[in-house]
């Protein structure tokens, strides 16, 4: 009896370390892009990678438009990189830098299309 519990100890033994084997894979959901606010971790930026600026998200407040790029909230005027944010709408911003305009698109792999004709007539019934 005793060599059965000793193979049962170790089946959930084996059980247990590939379980905490499989779980140190996962990816942290909550955890900040990589380069989030490397200037106040002490990091100094220009060792790192530059990564393309990338349009994450757009709040439209009836007092201010603000748009985050890349981790960081920006408003109108205000640079990042170099280039400054001098137009935020519902899907898209503009950066300038010099005479260069750059468009950041939400969601850049997306076209808009019309909707179908409100006067055509529906089949049925």
């Amino acid at each position: 009896m005793s060599r059965a519990f000793l193979q049962l100890q170790l089946l959930f033994s084996l059980w247990g370390l590939a379980a905490a084997a499989q779980a140190q894979t996962l990816a942290d959901p909550t955890r900040p892009p990589s380069g989030f606010n490397l200037a106040q971790s002490g990091v100094n930026p220009a060792v790192v990678a530059v990564a393309p600026l990338v349009l994450e998200s757009v709040l439209i407040h009836p007092d201010v438009r603000s748009a985050i790029i890349s981790g960081e909230r920006l408003t109108l005027g205000e640079k990042i990189r170099g280039l400054r944010l001098v137009r935020i709408g519902e899907t898209e911003v503009v950066l300038l830098e010099g005479g260069e305009r750059r468009t950041l698109k939400l969601y850049p792999g997306v076209q808009k299309k019309p909707a179908a004709a409100a006067g055509r007539s529906q089949s049925g019934g």
